[in-house]
């Protein structure tokens, strides 16, 4: 299995014409890390998608992995580089006429020159990580939407990426089926180690699956940085979208003018921000590398982050962290974090 790598993005912009998507888009996604992106529809995130694997070109700003800008890079090295990314796409994506192992073996037999005995022996691998041994004859017609996201996954996986990006993984699934998904996200991260990117509209899973969570709004990145950044956030709106409500700047179709949100503020009682839920974890229980590594970043970089974000990050400390840490673990109360390894604002913090 691949390690993650870092993912620089910084000041793109994106147009069709006349019509901009949207500009300055500037975040960093650390490798190994589970990486959320949410926004209303029609906000660009799939548009973010292609361009961060070459089948679009932005405008303006770079895209940095490995030190090759992919924005800039000659043709060969961005074909080099696509073989760094393993892509889900909404519906899997599978071709109808083979069956599940063909379509799985698709990318290697494409992409490298493995003997079939190889061939068989990885795919059969990716397979049994999705839960899908034994179902390897079957046509996608002959099998569910959950089952064809898997084997959808299993194909992402097959050549080992190091950057991994889901476009919507939980369209078109019921609530269970999404959670067991999510599961399954959580548990392949912990044994590929690879950089996950994810575009969603599911509430449930802004709040339960990432380690960093970022916001398009109205042709920009409203908010990027550590989930509890976000999830403690009273911004207007990132609160409207994480309680579902019609009240708040986010229209039908565009952002509501300030009349329109005068005369709905006169009416409405404030956001309350939801309590933030329990992170996911492993089945087998056992942390994540990048659970780690991100513990030692955001301890970091706890006084560049506002206090409610701060003291969720405290409260999710097990005791032998805050002895680490050097943190307080009284009731409600915390003591301060350590100061320094700060990052670029921003990295952390808000857009725009």
């Amino acid at each position: 299995m691949g390690t993650g790598v870092e993912v620089q993005v910084e000041g793109l912009t994106k147009s069709f014409g006349r019509s901009n998507i949207w500009s300055d888009l500037t975040f960093t996604m650390p490798a190994g890390e589970i990486n959320v992106l949410l926004g209303p529809s029609g906000t660009g995130k799939s548009v973010f998608l292609k361009c961060l694997i070459g089948l679009l070109k932005p405008e303006a700003g770079s895209i940095i992995i490995k030190d090759t800008d992919l924005v800039r890079t000659k043709a060969d090295r961005l074909y080099e580089i696509r073989k760094m990314f393993g892509v889900l796409f909404q519906d899997g994506a599978l071709f109808g006429s083979m069956n599940l192992f063909d379509n799985v073996a698709f990318p290697l037999r494409e992409h490298t020159k493995k003997g079939e005995s190889e061939v068989r022996d990885i795919v059969m691998e990716k397979l049994d990580l999705v839960g899908l041994t034994g179902d390897e004859m079957k046509l996608p017609g002959e099998i569910s939407g959950g089952m064809r996201k898997r084997a959808g996954l299993a194909r992402a996986l097959v050549l080992d990426p190091e950057i991994v990006l889901f476009d919507e993984p939980d369209s078109g699934l019921d609530p269970v089926r999404t959670a067991y998904l999510n599961q399954l996200i959580v548990d392949l991260n912990q044994k590929t180690d690879s950089t996950f990117l994810i575009v969603t509209h599911d509430i449930n899973t802004a709040q339960t699956l990432p380690d960093n969570i970022g916001i398009m709004y109205h042709k920009h990145l409203a908010m990027f940085g550590p989930r509890e950044l976000l999830l403690t956030s009273e911004d207007p709106v990132v609160a409207q979208f994480l309680n579902g409500r019609r009240e708040g700047p986010i229209g039908m179709s565009e952002e509501k003018d300030a009349d329109e949100q005068a005369a709905e503020a006169a009416t409405a009682g404030k956001f309350t921000v939801p309590p933030m839920k329990q992170q996911i974890m492993p089945m087998d229980g056992q942390r994540r590398a990048a659970q780690d590594r991100r513990l030692d970043r955001v301890m970091g970089m706890m006084h560049e982050l506002p206090p409610k974000a701060q003291q969720a990050i405290v409260d999710s400390l097990d005791d032998g962290q805050r002895r680490r840490f050097g943190v307080g673990s009284s009731g409600g109360q915390s003591g301060r974090a350590p100061k320094g390894g700060g990052m670029r604002r921003e990295q952390i913090g808000q857009q725009g």
